[in-house]
């Protein structure tokens, strides 16, 4: 279950999350997280746990997600352009269960 913590930290925007991640070296608590549409563009979501979290439609654009866990998110139509997606096989791994076909074509191998 996501941190409710966390949660309401994120939906107070970019600044507010990027300050609170600075101060502390904590990995987010956002699995299976209601996320489906918000604008995290820019967001430090690195190491977060985003496991099974809904991010359909969700902008990740300029976001960090490095290290961060995608095991069984969502990211249908999520906008993901200059995403930090260290990490490339998770990805691919994701895309290849069809759950972000539009990206499939994209990655590399």
């Amino acid at each position: 279950m996501p941190s409710d913590e966390h949660v309401a930290l994120l939906r107070k925007g970019t600044g507010a999350w990027n300050a609170w991640r600075n101060e502390r070296d904590d990995a987010p608590d956002l699995s299976r997280a209601g996320l489906r549409g918000l604008d995290l563009s820019g967001f430090d979501l690195s190491r977060a746990d985003l496991q099974g979290a809904d991010l359909r439609g969700t902008n990740l654009s300029q976001a960090n997600l490095s290290g961060a866990n995608l095991e069984g998110a969502n990211l249908f139509k999520a906008a993901l352009d200059g995403a930090d997606l260290l990490g490339w096989s998770a990805i691919s791994e994701l895309c290849a269960a069809r759950r972000c076909p539009e990206l499939a074509n994209g990655l590399p191998r």
